[in-house]
C-alpha cells in the first residue's frame, strides 16, 4: 500500500473542509502556540503520481493558508526499494507543481541515531523487547481483530538482556530475519496495530545516504511519528489507511514524553481507468508494459508533465476533488473536464492535419503564397495573432471528405462549399483517386472575394476546415494517448485477477506523416497547444529531436458530430 503524502498549490483557495476546520480550531485555541507546521513525507521508492498531487496540495496549502511552514521529508527507511534518482525526481516534480519547501529538506535517515536512542529509552522503560520469532510467526501470534493474540515467548526478557541484544543487532552480530525489536503494548488490544508492533528489523543493504553505517532500520510506524515529533510538526496530515495507526503513534508519544504532533486523516485520490501505488507502477515499468516512469500513459507527475498537463490544471483538479472521510473513485471524466477548461482558456490555437489528403485550388494563382492572420486564442484576445502561409496546394483531413455524405454533412464532398479557416471559401469540383480507388487528391476552386470568411453576396457556409500549406508543412509523428485501462476501478481487482488483462490496447496509437503548420517547429516541449477541431497536443520532451518533431496528445476535444454519426451508425473519420 502506498504511503500518505501531503502539500499545496501556490495559490490554493482556503476551503471549509474538515481538515482546515480542525486546524483552525487548534489555531484559535492557541494549541501549539497558534503555530502550524506540516510536512510532505514521500518514500523515495518511485515517481510521484496524481494521488500525491492531492497530498502535496493539502499539506502545502494548509501551511500557507495559516501562515505556517511545510517541509519536505523523505521517509527513507527501506534501503531495498529506495534510490537517489527518486529523491531528485520528487524534488523536480514538487517544484514543477509550484511549491517550495525552502530550506526545510529533511530525511528520516537524518534521525537514525535519535530514533535508536528513543528505542533504547523504551527498552529501559520495559516497553520494548527483542524478539526471535520469524516474520510468519509474528503474524500468526498477532491473531485477528476478533480474538486476542498470543504473547511471544521472548516477551518477558529482562531490560538488561534486551539492551544487550539490541546493541548487538546494531553491531551486526545477527543475520537478517534472526530477530527484531518490538514495542511491548497489548497483545489483546482490539486494534491489531497495538499488538507489539515491530520497530526495527535487520537489513544488510546499503542505504542511499548512510551507506553501510546501519544494518538495522526503523519501520515506517516507528520512524514516521517520531520524525514528526523531532521536527515539531503540529499537524500530521495523512490518508485514511493510517487512521487505525493513530493510536499507536499516540502511544509512542505518551510512552516517550515527546512533542505531540496531531494526526488528521483524509481520503486518497483514486482516479478511474488508471492505477496508482508506486509498487504497481514500478512493476509496469520493470515489465516493459510502458516505456518508463514518464510514459504519458501513466498517472505519474512526470508522465502528466510530458503529456502536456499544466501544473495549474493538476492543482485545480486536486483541490476540486475535495477531502472526506470516505474513499471515493473519482471518474477520469472529471479530470478531463478540468483539464479541458484550463486548456481552452490558455492554449494557443494552431492547425495540424493528422490524416492528410491533398487539396489543390485549381484557380489559385500558380506559385503564389500569402500570409493569413490567425487568432491565437479566441478566449483570450491578449494572446494576439500569428501569420500562417497559405497557397493553392494544401493538406486537409481525409475524414473531412465524403464520396457519399450523410445527412447534415457540412464538410467536403463533390459540389459542396466549405470555408478554410482564416482564409477562403472553396468548392470541391473533382476527386483524383489512387490505384485502389481511394481519394488521393481533391481539386477545388476558390472565391477570391471570400478571404476572411465573407463574400459580396453575403452567402454563408456551415463547414469550416483546418488546413496546412503543403510546401510549408512540418512533417511530424503524432502520438494519440488514451486511458491506460479498460476497467474503471483498478483498485478493486478480485483475487487472482491480473491487471494486465485490463490494459487498453488503444492507449497509444502512433500516426506518422502528419502535417503541421510551420510555426510549430519552435513549440516548447510539454507546453500544449490546441490543434483546431482535433485536440490538445504538445511536443514530446524526450523523443523529439531536431528534424524529427514528435507531438503527444494531451487530451481530445468533444466532438458533437461524432455523437451524431454514432447515432446514425456511421463515423466521420476524425480521430
Amino acid at each position: 500500500m502506498s504511503r500518505p503524502a501531503a502539500g499545496r498549490p501556490a495559490t490554493a483557495p482556503t476551503g471549509a473542509d474538515f481538515v482546515r476546520a480542525a486546524v483552525k480550531r487548534d489555531v484559535d485555541a492557541g494549541r501549539y502556540g497558534g503555530r502550524v507546521q506540516t510536512r510532505f513525507p514521500p518514500e523515495p521508492s518511485g515517481y510521484l503520481h496524481v494521488g500525491h498531487v492531492k497530498a502535496i496540495c493539502v499539506n502545502f496549502g494548509v501551511a500557507a493558508e495559516f501562515g505556517g511552514t511545510c517541509a519536505l521529508r523523505y521517509d527513507d527507511t527501506n534501503p531495498e526499494r529506495e534510490e537517489t534518482q527518486y529523491v531528485e525526481q520528487i524534488k523536480t516534480d514538487i517544484r514543477w507543481l509550484g511549491f517550495d519547501w525552502e530550506p526545510r529538506e529533511y530525511y528520516a535517515s537524518d534521525y537514525f541515531e535519535r530514533l535508536y536512542e528513543l528505542a533504547v529509552q523504551l527498552i529501559e522503560a520495559g516497553k520494548a523487547y527483542v524478539d526471535h520469532l520469524s516474520a510468519e510467526e509474528i503474524i500468526a501470534y498477532r491473531g485477528v481483530a476478533q480474538a486476542a493474540g498470543r504473547d511471544s515467548p521472548y516477551r518477558t526478557r529482562s531490560v538488561a538482556e534486551n539492551l544487550d541484544l539490541f546493541r548487538r543487532m546494531r553491531a551486526g552480530e545477527f543475520e537478517e530475519g534472526a530477530c527484531v525489536l518490538r514495542a511491548k503494548i497489548d497483545m489483546a488490544a482490539p486494534n491489531v496495530y497495538l499488538r507489539d508492533p515491530v520497530m526495527y528489523r535487520i537489513m544488510r543493504t546499503a542505504h542511499h545516504r548512510t551507506g553501510d553505517r546501519w544494518c538495522i532500520y526503523p519501520t515506517y510506524d516507528w520512524a514516521h511519528g517520531q520524525s514528526d515529533s523531532i521536527e515539531g510538526v503540529t499537524h500530521s496530515l495523512c490518508t485514511l489507511e493510517y487512521e487505525p495507526h493513530r493510536p499507536l503513534y499516540d502511544w509512542f508519544i505518551a510512552a516517550l514524553g515527546i512533542f505531540p504532533s496531531r494526526q488528521i486523516e483524509y481520503n486518497h485520490l483514486y482516479l478511474s481507468h488508471t492505477m496508482t501505488g508506486k509498487r504497481r507502477l514500478k512493476k509496469m515499468v520493470q515489465a516493459g508494459d510502458v516505456t518508463g516512469w514518464d510514459d504519458p500513459r501513466l498517472p505519474t507527475i512526470a508522465a502528466l508533465r510530458r503529456r502536456g498537463v499544466p501544473p495549474a490544471a493538476l492543482r485545480r483538479f486536486a483541490t476540486a476533488v475535495g477531502l472526506s472521510k470516505t474513499h471515493v473513485l473519482v471518474q477520469i471524466e472529471m479530470f478531463e473536464h478540468v483539464l479541458r477548461e484550463h486548456l481552452n482558456r490558455t492554449a494557443q490555437r494552431v492547425m495540424g492535419v493528422l490524416d492528410p489528403i491533398r487539396l489543390v485550388i485549381t484557380n489559385y494563382p500558380a506559385g503564389q503564397v500569402e500570409l493569413v492572420e490567425c487568432e491565437n486564442n479566441p478566449e483570450d484576445p491578449s494572446a494576439g495573432t500569428r501569420q500562417v502561409p497559405f497557397s493553392g496546394d494544401l493538406y486537409v483531413e481525409r475524414g473531412d471528405f465524403r464520396d457519399d455524405p450523410p445527412r447534415k454533412w457540412f464538410r467536403l464532398a463533390v459540389g459542396r462549399e466549405v470555408r478554410l479557416k482564416h482564409a477562403y471559401y472553396v468548392t470541391c469540383d473533382e476527386v483524383v483517386r489512387d490505384a485502389q480507388g481511394r481519394p488521393a487528391e481533391l481539386r477545388c476552386t476558390y472565391d477570391p472575394a471570400s478571404r476572411g470568411g465573407g463574400t459580396a453576396d453575403g452567402r454563408k457556409v456551415r463547414g469550416t476546415l483546418h488546413w496546412v500549406s503543403a510546401a510549408h508543412a512540418l512533417d511530424a509523428e503524432v502520438r494519440l494517448y488514451d486511458r491506460l485501462f479498460t476497467k474503471a476501478d483498478m483498485n478493486d481487482l478480485a483475487e487472482g485477477e491480473d491487471w494486465r488483462d485490463h490494459l487498453n490496447p488503444d492507449a497509444l496509437r502512433v500516426l506518422t506523416g502528419c502535417k503541421l503548420e510551420p510555426g510549430l517547429a519552435e513549440a516548447e516541449p510539454s507546453v500544449p497547444v490546441q490543434f483546431i477541431r482535433t485536440g490538445y497536443f504538445c511536443p514530446d520532451a524526450r523523443d523529439a529531436a531536431p528534424g524529427r518533431p514528435v507531438f503527444n496528445r494531451t487530451i481530445g476535444l468533444r466532438d458533437t458530430w461524432a455523437r451524431i454519426e454514432r447515432a446514425q451508425g456511421g463515423t466521420d473519420g476524425t480521430i
